[in-house]
């Protein structure tokens, strides 16, 4: 019943700001010609019907037809985003406008309140529908060119008892796939061979490799069933991958669509840890993998049992994977000082941000203390995988899709 409500109450908000919006159009159009006018006036109200009926069906198309939904939520996005801020201007000229006619009404008993006085200025309605189209160009820049941009992070990560044996592992990180945003296989075929080129000899996965079903993945485990490495390929579950999100038809639903998720990564060849580890071992030397459920900070759900993944580990150095790098500082650091990387994901950077050498800003820092890249505290390291997909916008502005390699040295 809430969601309704906010629901309703959003469709209100945005039918008054198109109506506010479109007073813009018409001072600007004011002067042209009848037909030109009439276009424009149009094409306004086709493109608004067809966010109106993105908004309203956008739940109801099926997760199988990503392209659609995201043709869909990128309408309203831009029109939404474009039409807000080409708001604000307006809205800041009317309460100047407001201003001075409450002005001139109580100190000059009305003599600057004339109709001509308080008429929309031309100027600021050009101002205003042009300062929408910067987040709509930007948006689309990001859909464009960003979604599928993929960058290759190389890091050096020192251990101080890391054995011998395995000085020198490169290893290869994806995370928050996404698969059911997709719209480009052949983009995503391509990312996959960029990881394999770097010739990694173990990869790990941190999580996310749907946004709430399973069948989200089938199109794509062709092409993910190839990310091995020698040394192993292993997995584990983010917060999407529970279906946490979506309303199911029953707990049995969305108790196999978990199944089929796990069956997914081992059908790929991936070795998904639940709670647990495994070993690496190299002329007599051990190294651990230890892989946890999502658990996560913020009200997002804590599956992850790290004492039980724990138990009785065994070797010289540890490496966790734990999808939410809110982890780290919570549970991992304070009682768990023999972990000596930590790989995460969940972030994505916000998808949006700056990066310029080693400059890194992003909405996302005001929310996670550690949100991309490398981080060390004392002889305890973690990384921190901006995600090799998307999800709800469907592209990526600065912060790029990441595939990370990075090589294990003896400090």
């Amino acid at each position: 019943m809430q969601r309704t409500t906010v629901f309703i109450l959003f469709l209100i908000f945005y039918a008054f700001l198109d109506y506010y919006i479109f007073q813009a159009v018409k001072v600007v159009t004011q002067n042209w010609s009848s037909s030109t006018r009439t276009l424009v006036h149009s094409i306004y109200w086709i493109l608004t019907f067809i966010t109106y009926l993105s908004i309203v069906f956008w739940r109801s198309v099926d997760s199988d037809n990503a392209l659609l939904k995201t043709i869909m939520f990128s309408s309203v996005a831009l029109n939404f985003l474009g039409k807000f801020f080409a708001g604000i201007v307006l809205f800041s000229e009317d309460i100047y406008r407001a201003g001075k006619y409450l002005y001139a009404g109580v100190f000059q008993n009305g003599g600057g309140a004339s109709a001509e006085g308080m008429s929309r200025s031309e100027f600021i309605s050009k101002t205003a529908l042009a300062v929408g189209t910067i987040p709509a160009a930007t948006l689309s820049f990001g859909v464009i060119s960003g979604a599928y941009d993929y960058r290759v992070r190389k890091r050096e990560v020192k251990i101080a008892n890391l054995p011998r044996a395995f000085d020198g592992v490169r290893i290869a990180q994806l995370s928050d796939i996404h698969s059911g945003s997709f719209f480009n296989k052949t983009a995503v075929k391509g990312g996959v061979e960029m990881m394999l080129a770097e010739k990694p000899d173990l990869f790990l996965f941190t999580g996310d490799l749907v946004n709430n079903e399973s069948k989200e993945v089938k199109d794509y485990l062709e092409i993910f069933e190839k990310a091995k490495a020698p040394l192993g390929s292993f997995s584990v579950l983010g917060n999407h991958d529970y279906g946490d999100y979506k309303q199911w038809t029953s707990l049995e639903a969305k108790q196999q669509n978990l199944k089929d998720l796990i069956q997914s990564h081992k059908n790929m060849g991936w070795d998904i840890l639940m709670n647990e580890h495994r070993y690496l071992e190299v002329d007599g030397e051990r190294l651990a993998i230890v892989g946890v459920e999502n658990w996560g900070d913020r009200g997002f759900a804590k599956y992850g049992k790290l004492k039980e993944a724990m138990h009785n580990v065994e070797a010289d150095a540890k490496i966790l994977l734990s999808h939410d790098p809110s982890h780290w500082d919570a549970q991992i650091r304070p009682n768990f000082s023999d972990i000596d990387l930590t790989l995460s994901g969940h972030t994505h950077g916000m998808q949006f941000g700056v990066e310029i050498g080693d400059f890194r800003w992003s909405p996302s820092q005001y929310i996670y203390k550690q949100w991309a890249d490398l981080y060390t505290e004392g002889n305890q390291n973690l990384y921190v995988n901006r995600g090799f997909g998307f999800l709800g916008y469907p592209g990526r502005i600065g912060i790029l899709p990441e595939i990370t390699i990075l090589e294990l040295k003896k400090a």
